[in-house]
């Protein structure tokens, strides 16, 4: 896909979507004299008494690929609201929200950051008060160098305010809610990355995210991704999703889980390596059957999730079983914290 075709194809699906389609313009970015709009597509009930999924992508301009996973999945409800009374029906009783093209700008250039040399997911301000790896873990000296955070106390950047407001209106006031956030680039596995990317302390709904983790492994038996915390690889300055999880935290009877798939995309490297001289080939695949095969294999995920928060009442561990998965979680994700307090 080329740059513009991206925008383009999205304007197809929000066409193909009609009136079963809410698409809010959020904001607009500037990149190379085109005005490029940041949209949220919005679909389903909007009673905050029922729960919510986000489906987010593009945040990392050079990783087409999260956005393309996004976009397949939008444009398969798209196409079955024309005839699937069983999704009319599951409809009712979840809000889904997509955002699929959270950088456009950054896709249209073909770089991680935004047109402001700003990555995006450095760009919050959380700050970690433990040791995070240079350039890597997020800097403030140049837009020049890469991991950009920004300069400190400035506004976060309109694309991240976008997202604020959607998780703000969308999801934080809802009893039950969660995310992924789509994106590529780390090693040969797919992963699952769940907060926290500024402290290696377990999040406060670790019980919630072990349930699911075990749910999602009894139900995707044969598909292979790696559930953890984000800081067992690195820790980072200035997560986007680090900040909204700590904002969902001034509502402590509603739980908010954020997750980002982190599709490991060395494996695509190293069945064409000729990839590994294109900039854009080592976060995407290039031959048409695989980029095919990766929009294909991730919709069950997707799916999984949307099922699994219309049922979340059937799973979320209550009583003892909370104990019970409490120590699994620390025993698989923190050994080091085995027999703590509570996290």
């Amino acid at each position: 896909m080329q740059p513009l075709s991206h925008l383009n194809e999205l304007a197809r699906i929000i066409d193909r979507g009609g009136e079963h389609f809410e698409t809010q313009t959020l904001c607009e970015v500037v990149c190379m004299g085109q005005r490029m709009p940041v949209q949220a597509i919005s679909m389903g009930n909007p009673d905050l008494q029922v729960p919510a999924v986000g489906f987010f992508g593009g945040v990392h301009g050079l990783e087409r690929i999260g956005a393309e996973v996004v976009m397949a999945y939008l444009q398969n409800l798209a196409t079955r609201l024309q005839w699937d009374d069983t999704l009319h029906r599951q409809l009712e009783s979840v809000r889904l929200v997509f955002m699929p093209l959270v950088n456009p700008g950054g896709i249209w250039r073909g770089t991680r950051a935004n047109p402001n040399g700003v990555d995006l997911m450095r760009n919050s301000p959380v700050e970690s008060r433990e040791h995070v790896p240079w350039l890597i873990g997020g800097q403030r000296h140049s837009p020049q160098l890469p991991w950009y955070r920004g300069q400190a106390a400035q506004p976060m950047e309109a694309e991240n305010q976008a997202v604020c407001e959607v998780i703000a209106r969308e999801f934080l006031p809802r009893r039950f809610s969660l995310s992924i956030d789509c994106h590529s680039g780390f090693g040969v596995n797919d992963r699952i990355w769940f907060p926290f990317a500024h402290t290696r302390a377990p999040i406060g709904h670790l019980v919630e995210l072990h349930a699911l983790k075990n749910l999602f492994q009894e139900t995707l038996c044969n598909y292979r991704y790696i559930f953890e915390p984000q800081s067992s690889q690195y820790l980072a300055h200035g997560d986007l999703w680090d900040h909204l999880y700590l904002r969902s935290q001034e509502r402590p009877e509603n739980v908010f889980l954020p997750m980002t798939l982190e599709m490991g995309s060395w494996t695509w490297v190293k069945k064409n390596p000729r990839q590994f001289f294109s900039l854009l080939g080592i976060f995407n695949p290039l031959i048409e059957h695989r980029q095919q095969r990766v929009l294909r294999r991730h919709l069950p995920l997707l799916e999984f999730f949307v099922r699994a928060a219309c049922s979340f009442q059937r799973w979320l561990p209550l009583g003892e079983a909370r104990e019970q998965h409490r120590l699994q979680a620390l025993e698989h994700w923190y050994p080091d914290l085995r027999g703590g307090g509570h996290p």
